[in-house]
Parts: C-alpha cells; sequence; structure tokens
C-alpha cells in the first residue's frame, strides 16, 4: 500500500518528516525520475531519490526500528557536521549500513546526560512533539539565592520571550550555601527552557544534566560518551507513548546473566577509552 512519500522518507532515517516536507518541497526529491511534490504517495517499489542519490525505501512491516541510549558530555554538539571541527554527539555512534541515526530531540553543549538516537523517523518526530507531553527529567545546579516564592512562580508559570513555561514539579536535591541541586521536570522541548526558566529568576545554572526521559532513566553504568541500543521492551515502550504500533524485531541479544552485563559495561568503558585516545592522537 502506498504511504506519504516524506513518512517514508523519514522512516528510511532521512530525517525527521518536518525536514523531508521541507526537502520535497524544494524540488530535490524525485519518484521514479520525476520531480516529486508535498502530497504524493509512493510504494515500496518505487525507486526515490533525494539530491540525486537513491534512497532504500521498505514498507513500515519490513523497517526494524532501534534506538540507542547515549551518554551525552558537555562540550558535544547535537548537529551532524560543525564547521569548526568541534565534537558531535553522531562522533561516537556505531555505524549504519542502511538508514542513519536520528537524535530524539535536543541537549545544548553544555548540557550532558540522557540523550536517545533512532532509526525510525517516524518514531523521532511523535517523540518530539508536544501533544504527547512526555516527561524530561533533569537535575540542576544553580548558583543564587532560591526561597520558597521563586519556586512557586517556576511551578505556576513564567513568561519568556517565547511564551509561558513552567516546570511541571521541582524536587530539592541538596547542595551547601548558594550553590543548590534540583531535580525539575516538564513536558516540552523548547531551546534551553531549564535554563532560561532559572535565569528569568535571576539564577544561573551552573551544571544541567538530563537523567530521565519519559518512563526511561539514564542508566548509571553507562560513562559518559558511552552508548547502549535499547530491548525490545523498552522500543515499544517509546513507540506505545506516541501511538505507534510495536516492534516484532530487534538487533540487541538478551542478556540475562549478571556477568555477562558487567563484560558489556565492561566492553563500552574500553570503547569510550579507545575513541578518546584516537580523537587526542588526531589533534596533536
Amino acid at each position: 500500500m502506498s504511504e506519504k512519500l516524506q513518512k517514508v522518507l523519514a522512516r528510511a532515517g532521512v530525517g525527521s518528516r518536518r525536514e523531508m516536507e521541507s526537502v520535497i518541497a524544494e524540488g530535490r526529491v524525485s519518484v521514479d525520475g520525476k520531480v516529486a511534490t508535498l502530497g504524493d504517495r509512493v510504494e515500496p517499489t518505487q525507486k526515490v531519490r533525494v539530491d540525486g542519490r537513491e534512497i532504500k525505501i521498505s514498507s513500515e512491516q519490513d523497517t526494524v526500528c532501534r534506538v540507542l541510549m547515549y551518554h551525552k558530555p558537555e562540550g558535544e554538539l547535537c548537529t551532524r557536521h560543525d564547521p569548526e571541527g568541534r565534537k558531535t554527539v553522531f562522533d561516537r555512534l556505531p555505524k549504519l549500513r542502511e538508514g542513519r541515526w536520528i537524535a530524539i530531540g535536543r541537549l545544548d553543549i553544555n548540557t550532558s546526560g540522557l540523550l536517545m538516537f533512532t532509526t525510525d523517523g517516524e518514531l523521532a518526530n511523535r517523540l518530539m512533539h508536544p501533544k504527547f507531553e512526555i516527561e524530561r527529567e533533569y537535575a540542576v545546579r544553580v548558583f543564587g539565592e532560591v526561597d520558597d516564592a521563586m519556586l512557586q512562580r517556576l511551578r505556576n508559570g513564567v513568561t519568556l520571550e517565547d511564551g509561558p513555561a513552567k516546570f511541571k514539579s521541582i524536587k530539592n536535591a541538596g547542595g551547601e550555601g548558594i550553590n543548590h541541586w534540583f531535580h525539575v521536570m516538564l513536558t516540552e522541548g523548547r531551546n534551553r527552557e531549564v535554563r532560561r526558566l532559572w535565569e528569568s529568576q535571576g539564577v544561573q545554572v551552573s551544571r544541567l544534566i538530563r537523567v530521565r526521559y519519559g518512563d526511561l532513566e539514564l542508566e548509571k553504568s553507562l560513562p559518559q560518551g558511552g552508548w547502549k541500543e535499547l530491548e525490545l521492551g523498552k522500543v515499544n515502550y517509546l513507540r506505545k507513548l506516541v501511538e505507534l504500533r510495536p516492534e516484532r524485531e530487534t538487533k540487541v541479544k538478551p542478556i540475562e546473566r549478571r556477568s555477562a552485563k558487567r563484560k558489556q559495561t565492561a566492553q563500552i568503558r574500553r570503547a569510550v577509552k579507545k575513541h578518546n585516545i584516537r580523537k587526542k592522537s588526531g589533534k596533536s
């Protein structure tokens, strides 16, 4: 059965559905040799090209949805290529034979913590859409005096330059003096929203770590710069959140024994260390 062209391209990992709509509108996509337009539908048997490059398309039933959990360090950009040659979150990810990894949301260069990637553009598009109100939790260290009235304003809502915003919850996480930790939660991913909310109250954020996305928590055994592919149950948890059919296949082999899990963690740490050494030697 035919499907919308932008949906097929997103699922193939070319980009998000919104990005694909722009690419189609710019006349950069062809179907069976003819320039495509928004609204076109395609079938798996047709030849689709983007900027002259043929894209392997497949039906939803034939595509395996994969998701990575990544522990982003500070100093990495959420972009595929940086003109200044700075490190990006895509540098460490495993290579794919088909498609590409799509970031589910973004973290700014000075934010660390949980970032996820998927091969399914439709899943990424829906998880980023504000209508699904998926919870995002951050550990944040602030510098400045914080009182109960300020916390209440942040819960009730304040007006930022791009509209009203608020934390759905704020929990005291300890600290001394004017350096204090809180855990905050919101359900949208506007640019630098956590930082801007605190700054609206005259308080500076000195550390920001995303620790949870939905019910998925950043695993403590995952080192900064390390990635781990999610097993089928967690992939389907994410798909259910955004009303997509469950996935039936996975590339992840089950790990049952504790010794095997420790071995996997050690392998991840070695891979991170090896990557860091290679990057340093490349700069010298």
